[in-house]
């Protein structure tokens, strides 16, 4: 059985309590563990803010989407801005001496590290993050 939510933001910072709220209710709907809520809610204010800040680069005309897909024990997330996109093959790896010090560059890294699967569609414009077990299995009663 597949679930799917969707929401429409203005790219304004004030979105992400938005999305937070969303990931609330979804997290609570489908009894997700205290340790994967954490790892989606960061990732997610990430990639939302990725979307909004530099995708939308603030144009409150600009709409960053994000659908939520339940498949399962599955759960994935759809970021979609309406920038130019960037070249995420080649992004600076924050840990690295010569940028450990720089204040942005560690969006994408944290969604690689905590979501399961992190990809990029359309030049950069579409996030896609996958959780898998995110979701426990349902019982089997008898």
């Amino acid at each position: 059985m597949s679930t799917q939510r969707q929401l429409h933001i203005a790219s304004r910072m004030e979105g992400i309590t938005e999305v937070e709220g969303l990931i609330n209710d979804i997290c609570e709907e489908f009894g997700v563990e205290e340790t994967h809520y954490g790892e989606i809610l960061i990732a997610m204010t990430e990639a939302v803010n990725n979307a909004i800040v530099h995708g939308n680069k603030l144009d409150t005309n600009k709409m960053v989407d994000v659908q939520v897909q339940v498949d399962g024990t599955e759960l994935q997330f759809r970021i979609t801005d309406e920038g130019p996109g960037f070249d995420y093959e080649n992004i600076p790896d924050p840990t690295s001496p010569e940028n450990i010090e720089k204040p942005n560059g560690r969006g994408v890294f944290l969604m690689r590290q905590l979501a399961d699967q992190c990809t990029f569609e359309e030049l950069g414009r579409v996030a896609i993050l996958t959780f898998e077990n995110a979701i426990p299995a349902p019982q089997n009663a008898g």
